[in-house]
């Protein structure tokens, strides 16, 4: 039985494969989080490429030994475009899930309670970090993570390597997911928004008519309560809005990927 021999073609072939893998890695959540040591993300990118390595089929014929240094490179780069924009895909929703909990933090009047996001090195509102953590274990509950990995393997199906093109359609599509995330959280932070909305009218009407009481020692609290009281209320809202935008990223994903 014959030892499979390692050449340049197979090394250059292996290298392109990795390097997709690793920016998808490193863009996924949970495992793409700066917590998990860079060991661990580089050890699970290895492991999966030699993996799917084997069940690629290299046709291109411009994976030559003689391949020129330029294309070579281009298609590095074009292997990492292609793992950051399926990786962008993803993180938009957990974006737009921040941005609304930093308005409903901000109406709420937490926007001064802020805590360190590690995912973004950055003080966010407390109320974004809990509904991001929140939002991260329902991506676990339906198993999403097992969808980001399967579109490692599909992504070989619509562009095999040095195949790469950044189309006007595929700027444009890029372009109509950064709306989503403000679709999506205006979808999550509307009914605490409304509610907060109709209070602070109330609060307002009760200034007018009874001066002696102070109204901002008043609201403040009041403002927090309701808030954290709608908020439970709306959760299940929460997890269905969450749960409907992960389940049309296979869709998504493979639109990109077609427009690549």
């Amino acid at each position: 039985m014959g030892t499979p021999v390692l050449n340049i073609e197979y090394i250059l072939a292996f290298t392109l494969v990795f390097l997709r893998i690793s920016a998808m890695l490193a863009l996924m959540p949970v495992i793409g989080e700066t917590a998990v040591p860079i060991r661990v993300k580089a050890g699970l990118a290895l492991l999966i490429a030699l993996l799917v390595f084997p069940a690629i089929r290299m046709e291109n014929p411009s994976l030559k030994t003689d391949a020129d240094i330029v294309a070579v490179g281009l298609a590095m780069i074009g292997e990492v475009l292609i793992g950051v924009t399926i990786g962008f895909a993803i993180r938009i929703i957990f974006a737009g899930i921040q941005f609304a909990g930093n308005m409903i933090g901000l109406q709420m009047g937490l926007a001064i309670a802020n805590v360190f996001d590690p995912v973004s090195s950055s003080q966010v509102s407390i109320m974004a970090e809990f509904q991001y953590l929140f939002a991260m274990l329902v991506y676990l509950a339906v198993d999403a993570h097992h969808l980001f990995i399967y579109a490692i393997v599909d992504s070989y199906r619509f562009v095999a390597p040095f195949g790469f093109q950044f189309s006007e359609s595929l700027m444009q599509l890029i372009v109509l997911f950064s709306k989503g995330l403000f679709v999506t959280a205006v979808k999550i932070c509307a009914p605490v928004m409304a509610v907060l909305l109709f209070s602070n009218v109330a609060l307002g009407v009760v200034a007018r008519t009874v001066p002696q009481i102070n109204i901002f020692i008043v609201g403040m609290p009041l403002q927090i309560a309701m808030g954290l009281i709608i908020l439970g209320l709306t959760i299940p809202f929460f997890v269905t809005a969450v749960q409907r935008a992960l389940h049309s990223l296979n869709t998504d994903i493979q639109t990109l990927l077609r427009l690549m």
